[in-house]
């Protein structure tokens, strides 16, 4: 009778001959943002629609001329959501209307933090206008995940030597290498300018511009962990 061969243990669990040592690499990084993204909200409301909608549409080409005339520290400007829609009268028969509401939103991201402060402040000095953010962020293309990655990579093959070292010998090969986790965490600190409690239908005279608000960028926290696998040239254990 022929016997079955006991199937050999597969290399990625580790032989005798090739044992298989497994560790994780962390890195954490704390950095400074590269972008801050501020969302605008226009609003108009007034009893006649098309006298709405001209006014909001009238609000947000100033409001659009302002944003560009800032040049490259604009990397994006971007139209949200734009509605106009009618108010009901709470009393009598029938549907009365009684006004016309409008709104658009904006959304525009910045480079240069040295004009945000200027920017959101001239904003919020418009009429009707509201402005929330700034959201602080790094860009989905920094160089700062790449350092995490790679000194994550760093530790753990740190870590496989000082197991080898601890058993009075070396790495021979690198089995596998996984990406557990790699993230930028975008720490937010927001604000809302020109709420509804400071909205006026009538922009009040005064003698100078009003001062920029400072704003203290937040930093951004970058982590990466990878998972590596190696195989250590056989100890003696004896």
């Amino acid at each position: 009778m022929t016997e079955t061969p006991t199937p050999a243990p597969h290399p990625s669990h580790g032989t005798p001959t090739a044992p298989r040592v497994t560790v994780r690499g962390e890195a954490h990084l704390e950095v400074d943002p590269e972008i801050a993204r501020i969302a605008v909200t226009l609003t108009a409301r007034n009893t006649d629609r098309r006298t709405t909608l001209d006014d909001l549409t009238r609000r947000n080409t100033t409001t659009l001329d302002l944003i560009k005339g800032y040049g490259d520290t604009v990397e994006k400007l971007e139209t949200g959501t734009l509605t106009v829609r009618p108010e009901l009268a709470r009393h009598g028969r029938g549907e009365r209307i009684r006004a016309y509401h409008g709104s658009i939103q904006l959304t525009a991201t910045l480079n240069d933090f040295t004009t945000l402060g200027e920017l959101v402040t001239r904003l919020a000095d418009n009429d009707l206008t509201r402005v929330d953010g700034p959201w602080w962020a790094l860009r989905p293309t920094s160089p700062h995940h790449a350092t995490a990655r790679r000194q994550a990579v760093q530790e753990a093959l740190q870590r496989a030597r000082e197991y080898a070292e601890a058993l009075d010998t070396h790495i021979a090969a690198l089995l596998e290498l996984s990406d557990t986790g790699s993230v930028g965490g975008a720490a937010f600190a927001t604000a809302t300018y020109g709420g509804a409690g400071v909205m006026r239908s009538a922009r009040a005279e005064t003698a100078t511009d009003a001062a920029p608000v400072d704003l203290e960028p937040v930093r951004q926290n970058v982590d990466a962990q990878v998972e590596a696998a190696f195989t250590l040239i056989p100890p003696n254990l004896g």
